[in-house]
């Protein structure tokens, strides 16, 4: 039964244009072609690149955070309720009205006591600001040191300046080892980003971030197998160019550089409507979807590879649309912030103003604070 799975699986109309089998892409005549089997690498790639990030987080950027003088914001924490902390952790982080009113009962607080003790609850299970910052390092030195190796890759390729040379001769295209590497580390890399999703930052956008991260991996291995390499290191490059700066823009704002963070903003979401909803359908999505017709009849793979972009495209429709609301803030002087991002819930009470006189609380006692200046 595997077998014959196995050869559904691998069947070459899947795959390859009609009359082509995959003998015609075996290693000849000093040709190299991609191999399926090339792809087992990127799985211990992709932990090796989670020790890294460890290690870079570690002795990186948490030094660079303290350079940037990083801040911390003076959470309130919630008074241990075993009651409360029940229903928390069992059936809502979030209580209905009627909820909050049934729990003041229970608890022995009031229904104000509550709410805030809620409010507190969920600050305390939002990521720190070191750890926002840990993340966005990470990230932009990966996509930095990608795009600039991406660039190096295809730069001097005569299908970067004309897109009809990514399938001139296909799919008797030979390999060339600096598509190798390109091609193992970019799908490590977002393997390593699917595996750890559940402990990084988690945004409004997570069931987005794993769909693109799973759409990625099957089209960086499809575009593998069916030897759309060419096509596959024009789109990775050109995914690159923009995600460095944004995460660059997170830095300087969890650093509290407001300027800085605005302006990088700015041309970032510049770069990313110019190459995600501009080159990538009018250019790239063209170049899949209209050219590979001239050479050979349209056959499954050609359908699954340009659904995957559509997948894609829609996904940076709806970046592009939380793009432009930040950048309208931005535009009206309010203060840019990621709208992915959860905010900091504050206690509306008379608590604060105690706050504001004595300064923050912990566990309902005031803090000492010699220095007498107001933290961020």
């Amino acid at each position: 039964m595997f077998q014959t799975l196995y050869s559904y699986f691998w069947w070459e109309r899947l795959w390859l244009p009609a009359n082509l089998t995959w003998a015609d892409l075996e290693d000849r005549d000093g040709r190299v072609y991609a191999k399926a089997s090339d792809l087992y690498i990127t799985l211990p790639l992709a932990f090796l690149f989670l020790v890294v990030r460890h290690l870079f987080e570690t002795y990186v950027a948490t030094p660079l955070a303290g350079l940037l003088n990083v801040k911390e914001k003076v959470r309130l924490k919630a008074t241990p309720n075993p009651v409360l902390e029940k229903f928390y952790a069992a059936t809502s982080k979030h209580p209905k009205q009627a909820d909050v009113e049934l729990l003041s009962k229970k608890s022995g607080c009031t229904v104000r006591q509550v709410e805030r003790w809620f409010r507190r609850r969920r600050n305390q299970d939002r990521p720190s600001l070191l750890k926002k910052f840990r993340e966005a390092s990470w990230r932009f030195t990966f996509y930095l040191i990608a795009f600039i190796a991406g660039m190096a890759v295809i730069v001097d390729k005569p299908w970067f300046y004309d897109l009809r040379e990514v399938w001139k001769g296909y799919p008797i295209q030979s390999m060339l080892p600096s598509q190798y590497w390109y091609y193992m580390i970019e799908l490590s890399f977002y393997w390593s980003l699917l595996f750890s999703i559940a402990s990084d930052v988690k945004r409004k956008d997570f069931k987005e971030q794993i769909i693109h991260h799973v759409a990625t991996i099957i089209l960086i291995s499809f575009s593998w197998f069916a030897n759309y390499v060419r096509a596959g290191t024009l789109i990775m490059a050109l995914h690159d160019s923009s995600d460095y700066l944004l995460e660059s823009a997170k830095m300087f704002n969890y650093a509290g550089w407001r300027n800085t963070c605005n302006n990088i903003f700015i041309v970032f979401a510049a770069v990313f409507i110019i190459t995600r909803l501009v080159i990538l359908p009018f250019w790239i999505m063209h170049c899949t979807v209209v050219y590979p017709l001239d050479l050979y009849p349209a056959f499954f793979g050609y359908y699954f590879f340009n659904f995957m972009m559509v997948v894609l495209q829609s996904l940076h429709i709806f970046w592009a649309y939380l793009i432009i609301r930040m950048a309208q803030k931005f535009i009206t002087g309010k203060v840019v912030e990621d709208e992915r991002s959860d905010r900091e819930e504050t206690d509306n009470s008379e608590e604060e103003e105690e706050v504001a006189k004595n300064g923050p609380l912990s566990n309902g006692h005031p803090v000492l604070n010699n220095n007498h200046r107001k933290t961020d």
